[in-house]
This record gives C-alpha cells, structure tokens and sequence, in this order.
C-alpha cells in the first residue's frame, strides 16, 4: 500500500496499453485513481472494473489531451471530488509512422499536439495544486525514440517524445522547491493487442529482435517503473529518464 491516501490522474488510461496497467498498479497500491480517456464510457468502465476489484474509489473521464478545456475541467473535477492531486500521469500520446517526405502538416500537428502539447496542458493544469499541497508526483511516458534514430518513419514522434523529456527536466527544477519531482519513462516497445492496428507486422518483428532480454516488454513492465517515481522511495529523483527496455536501449 505504498500510495495509501494518494490520488492520481492518468490520461489515455482506460486502454489496453500502459495507462490501463499504471491505473490497476497504483490502485493496488492504495490510491485513488481518475482515469481519463477519449471514450467516455470505457473511461467509466473501465474505473468501475478496478473500484471493484481494488475496493478504491474512482473516476472515469473523458478528456481529449489537445483540448485545453477538457483537461482544466477534470483537473477541477478531480479536486472538486477528492480534494488534491497528488500524482499526475501523462500516458497519452499517438503516432501515425511515415517518412517525412510524406507526413502532412495535419499528421504533424496531431502528433505533436497530442504528445508534447497534451502533456503541458496536464502538468500547467494540475501544478497549482500540487504547489498549495507541497507534494506532488508528475509522471511523462516517452520513448526510446527520443534519444535515438528510428527506420520507419517516426520522426515526428520521435520529436515529440524528446519534447517531453526537455520540457520535463525545466519543469523538475521549476517545482522542485515545492516538493514536486517530474520524471519520465522511456519504454523501448511494449507490445499491446492494439500495437498490430498501428504498426505492420515486419515493423513489429523488427522491433522485438532489438531487445535482447530473453522476454517482451509488458504494460507492467512501465507500471512497476511508474510506482517506484510515485512512491516515497522515489522522493529523490527529479528530472531524470528510467529507460525501460530490455536491453534495446542503454544509457
């Protein structure tokens, strides 16, 4: 029960992926937990599914990362219902693979709006609350990506998930003196059962022969990480990537 007591808002939550996995981990752990999420009802379905199984209270929102309204609105709401925010979970993010010659300014802008730009609506939301708290947790899903070259067509994912961990470092030492760390995680590939409607199935063989640890990466995998960031044994480290990857990625 390392985050008795604590509430946490995750974005893009109520998936099969890594924001899913985070949200079951904390509330196992004895947080609170508002999951957000495009689709309203999978968000509440999904928030039903663990207040029950973990005998927690929780929230399912939708909200739309780009949308700066929607993300103002379930940071009230969580404050408004529990009264704090003490972890905030940026999972959402998106990726349409092309080669630069041939992304279009509208792929571009959605990518970047919904990675980078979505992640500085949540954090300049939940801030101010965090500040009055003197506690807080912020927690940025990245990517290998942002540290390294990618065949096939990441570019501007690539871009954005370094956005991320730029802007991540500034905001450690802006709220570092409010007892608030900011960190990130940089998953290598995490396969998911909805993996195979983004990427093509050579591109998904490809990755996996990058990763020499003798089994796959997990949504788990990136849940466990989340925990130790959000729990006191994380308390000291600000502004810094846990690269979760198998051994495809070191540094």
């Amino acid at each position: 029960m390392r985050l008795r007591g604590k509430v946490a808002l995750l974005t893009a939550a109520a998936g099969a992926g890594i924001g899913q996995a985070t949200a079951r981990a904390m509330a196992r752990e004895g947080a609170s937990v508002v999951l957000t999420d495009m689709h309203e009802e999978r968000a509440k379905m999904v928030a039903d599914e663990i207040s029950r199984e973990y005998n927690i209270k929780t929230i399912g929102l939708k909200c739309d990362v780009t949308d700066r309204v929607e993300v103002a609105r379930a940071a009230e709401t969580v404050l408004d219902v529990f009264g704090r925010i003490d972890i905030l979970f940026n999972n959402a993010g998106t990726n349409r693979p092309a080669r630069v010659v041939d992304i279009t300014n509208e792929v571009w802008d959605l990518v970047l709006a919904t990675t980078l730009t979505g992640t500085f609506y949540c954090c300049r939301a939940v801030i101010p609350a965090m500040m009055r708290q003197n506690f807080g947790r912020i927690i940025s899903v990245t990517s290998v990506a942002g540290f390294r070259g990618l065949a096939g067509g990441h570019a501007h994912y690539a871009a954005a998930k370094a956005g991320v961990m730029a802007f991540t470092r500034c905001l450690a030492m802006e709220v570092a003196p409010h007892r608030i760390t900011a960190n990130t995680i940089a998953p290598s590939f995490i396969f998911n059962e909805f993996i195979p409607h983004i990427y093509p199935q050579d591109e998904i063989e490809r990755m996996f022969e990058e990763i020499p640890y003798p089994r796959k990466g997990t949504p788990d995998d990136v849940a466990n990480a989340a925990l130790f960031l959000a729990s006191d044994e994380g308390e000291y480290m600000t502004g810094q990537t846990l690269c979760v990857t198998g051994g495809s990625w070191m540094r």
